[in-house]
């Protein structure tokens, strides 16, 4: 008789001489097993957050004019794929709000890259300019928005900065912060090899701070999307943020959740995009060296 893998307590226990042919296919069950409950639980909730929404909306038990309710919201979603705004089709609202920030995406993480790892790799630099960066930081960045349109009008740059400066300072914190956290024994042996500087920085430190770096860049891009529709919130004919701020100005809640519906929509598929990059990227990194082996 074939011994098996049982599974018991949400862990799998393993007979007395399972193969290793079982123990893979156990494994690969309870891989597909646990996936499969992840994606009913998370339906599940939301299922259940959508009817207890609607129903409390109907019912009176929340005021439906303040926080509208999903089927309304689903219907002017509809409405806005289908018809567009008067101004628009809501693609071109979209693509607008996108070029936006991605322009402003772009440039930050660029920016931000290149100047956490210079910052990070020269001790007296980042000593001297610590204390502007720190007061620069600590301006709440979407204040800056209304001086953006002074300085650049109601056109696409004065969206691509504030998205840039939100983008920015994100990038650069954690690119700074690799950089530190780096490998002192790794550098140390490239040295001693006769590494360059830029050789060093170029194969050992920005590969140990690439995952810092995409740690900011997984919540920078959703940065890029608010610095777009704020600057939209103040001035402008087109995009999303114009969207929401049309409805605001005719209580049209609906079409504001809708609205935020579609940037979700945008950013979840961002994130998913960004984690196939990194999957790919990671694929390139060596094999960590174990200590006590050449």
């Amino acid at each position: 008789m074939t011994d098996i893998a049982i599974q018991s307590g949400g862990a799998i226990v393993y007979a007395p001489g399972t193969s290793d042919v079982e123990i893979e296919a156990a494994a690969r069950a309870a891989a597909l097993h646990r996936r499969r409950m992840v994606i009913f639980w998370r339906c599940l909730i939301l299922a259940v957050m959508l009817a207890a929404w609607e129903v409390t909306a109907r019912t009176g038990i929340i005021d439906a004019f303040f926080y509208s309710y999903p089927s309304a919201i689903a219907e002017r979603l509809y409405e806005l794929v289908m018809e567009g705004t008067d101004e628009a089709p809501l693609w071109y609202h979209l693509w607008i709000t996108m070029e936006e920030a991605l322009i402003g995406f772009f440039f930050g993480s660029v920016f931000g890259i290149v100047f956490g790892v210079a910052l990070g790799r020269n001790r007296m630099a980042s000593d001297v300019l610590s204390v502007y960066i720190k007061v620069l930081n600590a301006i709440p960045r979407v204040v800056l928005a209304p001086i953006f349109i002074l300085l650049f009008g109601f056109g696409l740059w004065s969206k691509v900065a504030l998205s840039f400066i939100m983008v920015f300072f994100v990038v650069f914190s954690n690119a700074f912060q690799g950089v530190l956290e780096a490998d002192r024994a790794m550098i140390a042996n490239a040295q001693i090899l006769g590494a360059s500087p830029w050789q060093v920085t170029r194969s050992v430190i920005i590969p140990s701070a690439m995952s810092w770096i995409f740690a900011s860049l997984h919540i920078s891009f959703g940065f890029a999307i608010v610095g777009a529709i704020v600057g939209e919130f103040i001035g402008a004919r087109y995009g999303i943020g114009f969207i929401i701020q049309t409805a605001r100005g005719v209580h049209d809640t609906a079409e504001m959740y809708a609205s935020i519906v579609i940037i979700v929509v945008v950013v979840l598929t961002a994130e998913y995009l960004m984690t196939l990059i990194e999957e790919r990227l990671a694929k390139w990194r060596p094999a960590p060296v174990m200590d006590g082996h050449n």
